[in-house]
């Protein structure tokens, strides 16, 4: 396939929101239970909700620029029943209220009214905000992987690692996000949000190593022969038919050379992986922000780098037909 980098965008982004928010939401979780401090409303929850506002409002922008009529984009909820682009569609604004609501009332001090379960733990509404707004984000995760795990013909992405891989790589990116704005909001927490951010990123390295292991072995279900509906067992393609380019030709297939999707494939493996994680330790070694920062960037730009091959991977059938071209 040939990926829009406008779809790349929304993809990554979203992604480090939600796990961003899932940072987020933890610490305060945990802090009911004294596993961890209690932190300021307004300089860390609402603060760290108008930084993923950022990131998902980013994302959505980015996902206008590859509708054909951007104008008509509200008409892509209508099929919500089956369609799992239909579902992302109302889910992400429906996340992105939560994350707002959730971060107004951390911002505006909303305590009442609360819930008293057993003698010490009590429950105000932001923590039932925040649980539905985790509820949204893991629906979202969903409907982003199944975007492209439904599509059965498309071997490469039709496996239930599409939607894990999107789920972990998000929540890793997110916790790295969460590090560097812990740095300034809460320095305290730096360790936990590092060290967590480590975990998932292990995590999705196994898990993303398994996706390229499953499709490296995969065997391509159609032919030449099913393609073009001709049983003879001797076919050879000259010609494409037309002298220049077509939809087919620009759309569904990347037009790059197999050393480059090699070169793409070891580059996001890298910079998603291990160097984040060593520049991450060396962050936290030296107390140094700007290592911090720097890990959240390389790896930012690996998850770009990881989702272009992850769309680029896919063999459209269509390119057997078109094959004297592609």
């Amino acid at each position: 396939m040939n990926p829009a980098f406008s779809v790349i965008l929304l993809t990554t982004l979203i992604g480090a929101a939600q796990g961003l928010f899932l940072a987020l939401f933890t610490v305060e979780v945990y802090s009911l239970f004294d596993v961890l401090s209690r932190q300021d409303g307004r300089t860390f929850y609402a603060a760290g909700s108008a930084v993923a506002l950022v990131l998902l409002g980013l994302g959505l922008v980015a996902s206008f620029f590859h509708l054909g009529r951007p104008e008509r984009g509200w008409r892509a909820a209508a099929r919500w029943r089956t369609s799992w682009l239909s579902r992302e569609v109302i889910v992400l604004p429906a996340f992105m209220g939560a994350v707002l609501l959730y971060g107004a009332a951390h911002g505006f001090g909303l305590s009442a009214p609360e819930v008293s379960i057993g003698a010490s733990l009590v429950i105000g509404p932001t923590v039932a905000i925040g649980a539905v707004a985790t509820m949204l984000a893991a629906a979202l995760f969903l409907c982003t992987g199944m975007v492209y795990a439904c599509i059965k013909f498309l071997q490469e992405w039709a496996t239930p690692l599409t939607v894990v891989n999107y789920t972990l790589l998000g929540t890793a990116s997110g916790f790295m996000v969460a590090t560097v704005f812990t740095a300034y909001a809460a320095p305290g927490l730096i360790g936990f949000f590092a060290g967590w951010a480590a975990i998932f990123t292990g995590v999705a390295l196994a898990t993303r190593a398994a996706s390229l292991v499953r499709n490296a072995r995969l065997k391509p279900r159609s032919t030449l022969q099913t393609a073009i509906g001709i049983k003879h067992p001797r076919i050879a393609q000259t010609t494409q038919g037309f002298m220049g380019g077509s939809f087919n030709t620009r759309e569904f297939f990347h037009g790059r050379a197999s050393g480059f999707l090699r070169s793409i494939k070891w580059s996001f493996l890298v910079l998603v992986f291990p160097v984040p994680l060593v520049v991450l330790a060396a962050g936290l070694a030296w107390q140094s922000v700007l290592l911090l920062s720097l890990a959240c960037a390389v790896q930012y730009v690996g998850l770009l780098a990881e989702r272009w091959f992850f769309f680029a991977q896919a063999n459209h059938p269509q390119n057997i037909y078109y094959q004297a071209i592609a």
